[in-house]
């Protein structure tokens, strides 16, 4: 990460003065980092950086995106018990939340089955989108769009200003031709027209299995399946994925695998009987 990225990080932690480390010694330690819990562990590189900024030595025990058992050491640090100290609650967070997020992630994309591409959706913490989209990307997940720049989406708010023939026009006139064009649709109406009107992608928002599932089959009718990308969006979860992915889509993309994605829980261990002397 940046450094002032880093540095913005730690000094929110921080604050103006650290009264608790500044009890302990500066001496030299050992600590590992534990998971209390089965996960697939992401944000070991960003804790070694932050370690590092601290002036501290820390070595992975596992690669991130990796599954790691309940009770597993995985990662060590030594240097400055103070700056153990300080570093820890930034790195404890970093781990819990990324690691969640690729846990959740991969356990959609097994019980989709391999038979879609799971994609992540802008729902993410101000700030924090870069680590978030790397979590998913870890899990076996699609980052999507990363911000606006990187695809032209055009929304319902889009077609409700502008109708949507005229919003694919301004699409097709204006972006580049290295750009896709995606079309968020709630009707199958909508499918066809965006379809024949030259959208690259065609997401199918909030509709119901059922639906889509005509949709695909219409566009197969029609002859313009093949040179069209298919996305389902909202409203799914863990719970619904092998719904959905049994339609024909080509995609899922679910704000779940960042708004919902729990904490994994992780605990800092100094080791005392291996205290550097």
């Amino acid at each position: 990460m940046l450094t002032s990225e880093l540095e913005r990080f730690v000094g929110e932690d921080l604050g103006e003065w650290d009264d608790s480390s500044s009890l302990v010694p500066d001496l030299g330690a050992k600590a590992v980092i534990i998971a209390k819990e089965e996960c697939i562990i992401s944000g070991l590189a960003e804790a070694k950086e932050i370690f590092a900024y601290f002036g501290l030595s820390a070595t992975p025990l596992y690669d991130d995106g990796e599954y790691v058992p309940a009770g597993a050491q995985v990662i060590s640090v030594c240097g400055s018990a103070r700056a153990i100290l300080q570093a820890e609650r930034v790195v404890l967070n970093f781990m819990a939340r990324m690691s969640g997020i690729s846990t959740l992630t991969r356990e959609c994309v097994l019980t989709a089955g391999g038979r879609v591409r799971i994609a992540a959706t802008r729902k993410t913490t101000p700030g924090f989108r870069v680590f978030e989209k790397k979590a998913v990307f870890l899990g076996g997940g699609d980052t999507h769009r990363f911000n606006l720049s990187d695809a032209v989406l055009i929304k319902d708010n889009h077609i409700k200003i502008l109708g949507l023939e005229e919003c694919l026009r301004r699409a097709r006139e204006r972006a580049s031709f290295t750009k896709k064009i995606e079309v968020e649709v709630e009707s199958l109406d909508d499918m066809i027209k965006a379809a024949k009107g030259g959208a690259d992608i065609i997401m199918f928002d909030n509709m119901v299995p059922k639906e889509i599932a005509r949709g695909v089959e219409l566009l197969m009718e029609t002859g313009l399946k093949d040179r069209i990308l298919l996305e389902a969006s909202g409203g799914i979860t863990l719970d619904n994925i092998q719904e959905y992915a049994g339609l024909g889509v080509d995609v899922i993309s679910l704000g779940a695998l960042t708004r919902n994605a729990r904490w994994i829980d992780l605990s800092l261990e100094i080791d005392l009987e291996d205290k550097i002397k």
